[in-house]
């Protein structure tokens, strides 16, 4: 056995005040900052060569052998309850107050992801109420941003913002909703790479919900779903069961925790079921059966899991509910009324909001709209529009 000779490269700190104009560095050495680093060799020794490449940390083999996609068992799937609404380790039991699941409402549209916003706003702000979407204060412990469409774009926006956090020492995070989907475009690996590079306190929420509108999974992606991803860019990851709304709040409140603490991003992949359509211009029975449908609508439905955990532990029964029911329907109505009794808003503000200063290709815009009303405006109903 012989002995291999390495050679180790140690960053040394020197300060402005340590070096002379003859002892300058190299340009390619050069921090941007008041301190310089200079690359000092340090001789060591070892029994076994071992990699000194930057780029990775492994070990090296003398075997020709392609990794293969299957080989890693797919990331396990994190849950507090099964089916019946039963804790299942009582140390992972969060101990939520009644209050708490009582005061959460059901969003209509997006039916089995209810418990993902439920457990997320929840697990964002634990002193606080339930506080989720666009019209939520901004002041508040929970500040939403506007999104974006399409959604991709949103994820590089959002390390921008916790950067920003970051760098005022905001003791804050930001987290971002994305789908499955969206994890496929670029802005999702740019957003990603940013994220873990830069440090950022950033919590990245991905709801798998098996659809992309109307692409499904087999056709979205090839490896272990999203969460897989996560540790190629050196961030925490975890898989959740996202019909269970109290591992989505552990998981949640844990993630935002530390990413505060440390200042690290972490992901989250909520593995869920999209039961309705993606938008009301969608026909989901175009790509997916009924029997597909009904199976999570009855074997697996987030809502009925909850239901039963909180009927358990005495904070609902049928009457709550009943009662529960007859008043978020006349809440709705009343709602709907009052909508329909609003005039819808100007057509002037297709061209407000966007910029500061209206370019002048859209005060062009602007003005032949203008003119066309003036010409024209009999044959549209702007009795129902503001002036």
């Amino acid at each position: 056995m012989h002995r291999t000779r390495c050679v180790r490269v140690t960053p040394v700190v020197l300060r402005g005040g340590d070096m002379s104009e003859s002892d300058a560095l190299p340009p390619h050495l050069v921090l941007s900052s008041p301190q310089r680093v200079l690359r000092q060799q340090q001789e060591f020794t070892s029994l076994e060569e071992k990699p000194q490449f930057p780029g990775a940390s492994a070990d090296f083999v003398d075997k020709l052998d392609f990794i293969q996609p299957n080989v890693i068992s797919g990331i396990p799937i994190y849950r507090v309850m099964d089916r019946q609404g039963q804790i299942i380790n009582p140390d992972e039991d969060p101990q939520v107050s009644a209050r708490r699941w009582q005061d959460c409402g059901v969003e209509p549209r997006s039916h089995l992801l209810h418990p993902t916003h439920a457990g997320l706003s929840s697990g964002l702000c634990p002193t606080a109420g339930h506080t989720a979407g666009q019209d939520a204060p901004s002041s508040g412990p929970i500040s939403p941003a506007p999104c974006t469409n399409p959604s991709p774009a949103t994820l590089p926006a959002a390390v921008g913002a916790a950067y920003a956090f970051k760098r005022d020492n905001a003791s804050r995070a930001v987290i971002c909703y994305f789908g499955e989907g969206a994890a496929s475009e670029g802005d999702a690996h740019a957003g990603f790479n940013f994220a873990a590079t830069l440090e950022c306190p950033i919590l990245f929420f991905c709801r798998n919900n098996g659809y992309a509108i109307s692409t499904p999974t087999s056709e979205q992606y090839r490896g272990d779903g999203i969460a897989a991803r996560g540790p190629g860019y050196g961030i925490m990851s975890i898989r959740v069961d996202g019909n269970d709304v109290l591992a989505v709040y552990n998981a949640t409140r844990e993630a935002r925790r530390r990413a505060i603490a440390e200042n690290q991003p972490f992901l989250i992949e909520a593995m869920t079921y999209r039961i309705g359509h993606h938008s009301t211009s969608d026909d989901s029975s175009a790509y997916r059966s009924v029997d597909e449908v009904n199976y999570w609508d009855k074997q697996d439905h987030p809502i009925s899991r909850l239901r039963h955990h909180m009927v358990g532990r005495g904070w609902w029964d049928e009457e709550q509910e009943k009662s529960w029911r007859k008043k978020s329907r006349k809440r709705v109505m009343e709602a709907f009324e009052q909508a329909e009794r609003k005039l819808k808003p100007s057509p002037q503000h297709l061209f407000s909001d966007v910029y500061c200063e209206m370019p002048s290709h859209l005060q062009k815009q602007q003005e032949a709209l203008a003119r066309h009303l003036r010409l024209y405006g009999e044959h549209y109903p702007l009795e129902h529009f503001e002036k």
